[in-house]
């Protein structure tokens, strides 16, 4: 059973409370306000629903900072569908924004084409953080490869072949001895 988190800041969520119970949901609604990100981390719920006139300046930081703190698929419903208003919402890493309130009958497809779309923005963002730490180490090889060719006159394949040896004898990676001989050949300076 999802476990949803209703917050209400001004709309009556009562006709959206009863229709996320009738479909199955486990509800619970809470007032949003300043403790708003202590509230999440301890609810821990598995997805959040807002349902506003228009989203504010504040809830929208306060959306960007869970996301950045501990990401969450964010479903609101908003009366208001101006599109900078959309694009201010899909800014703030909403999973899901839908302009002039709720179905209750499409609620529960609405509620998974959010999580799904969360999934796969957390899947793009993990994929985008090891393709930099991978780009990152690759330069930290080059740059030590560049240093034992500089100071040992070795050729290029026999810089690497040798900070990979290091490496497994020392049972770390080769981006850690690769870090470990630019720090070495700092210190020598």
């Amino acid at each position: 059973m999802l476990n949803v988190l209703l917050m209400d800041s001004g709309n009556d969520n009562a006709l959206l409370e009863h229709s996320l119970i009738q479909h199955g949901f486990n509800c619970m609604r809470i007032a949003y306000g300043t403790v708003f990100l202590n509230i999440i981390s301890d609810i821990k719920p598995d997805l959040l629903i807002f349902n506003v006139q228009s989203p504010s300046e504040n809830l929208l930081s306060d959306l960007l900072s869970l996301n950045q703190q501990q990401p969450l698929p964010v479903l609101m419903f908003a009366t208001d569908g101006h599109i900078d208003t959309i694009n201010q919402a899909i800014n703030a890493e909403i999973s899901a924004y839908i302009a002039n309130g709720f179905d209750c009958d499409r609620l529960p497809s609405v509620i998974y084409a959010a999580l799904a779309r969360f999934r796969q923005h957390q899947g793009l963002k993990t994929a985008l953080e090891d393709a930099r730490a991978q780009l990152e180490e690759r330069k930290l090889i080059d740059r030590a490869k560049a240093i034992l060719i500089q100071t040992q006159n070795f050729t290029e394949n026999e810089a690497y072949h040798t900070l990979r040896k290091l490496a497994m004898d020392r049972n770390i990676t080769l981006g850690e001895m690769a870090k470990n001989v630019i720090a070495m050949a700092a210190l020598l300076k």
